[in-house]
């Protein structure tokens, strides 16, 4: 039986794989616009014929990096709803990872609010994917108020969402302490509406 060897100078991972998997450290760390393509080609060990043969530009390269963030927050809602039962637990689910993350090392807010700061334009691929994530999510989040008998649900969820994207920005403006304890403060008094 013969073994096979692989060349330690030669990345194993898939070049493609490669160039986003640097692309979204480097976005998430430094910012959309900050990080130029050639930094991504040299950190990703790629060719620049590599790189465009997968994206053929920076902001088709940004665009995958938001879907693969959007992925993980689908993936995350949907690990929520299997591990809780209740509306509310998956709310309060939801809630603590949030808080989780704000606390975290090496946090820089939230990837699509960022983005949306650096892209202006409504009609730019890079907005159109930070709009349908968002989308998606505050729809999410309102079939959790739905579900747990809320009257005014798309309210509820517009008071979830100001507190959430409020603690990430003040997470990343530097108090992340401040920002979780206003978050849990916010949600709970979201939370005892419902049962007034």
């Amino acid at each position: 039986m013969t073994s096979l060897t692989v060349d330690a100078a030669r990345p194993t991972t898939h070049a493609k794989v490669r160039i986003l998997a640097t692309a979204d450290r480097l976005f998430y760390a430094e910012g959309l616009h900050t990080v130029g393509v050639d930094r991504i080609i040299s950190e990703s060990k790629v060719t620049k014929a590599t790189f465009y043969k997968y994206y053929r530009s920076k902001d088709a390269l940004i665009v995958a990096y938001l879907q693969g963030r959007d992925r993980i927050a689908r993936d995350f809602l949907a690990s929520i709803d299997t591990r809780f039962d209740t509306p509310e637990q998956r709310l309060r689910g939801v809630v603590t990872e949030i808080s989780h993350q704000v606390t975290r090392e090496g946090f820089h807010g939230c990837p699509f609010i960022n983005a949306a700061a650096q892209f202006t334009d409504p009609a730019h691929p890079v907005r159109q994917a930070v709009a349908e994530h968002r989308d998606w999510y505050v729809r999410s989040i309102e079939d959790v108020f739905r579900g747990m008998g809320y009257a005014r649900p798309g309210d509820a969820a517009d008071d979830f969402f100001l507190a959430r994207d409020g603690a990430f920005a003040g997470a990343n403006l530097g108090d992340p302490i401040g920002a979780h304890t206003a978050l849990l403060r916010a949600i709970q008094r979201v939370l005892d509406e419902s049962s007034d």
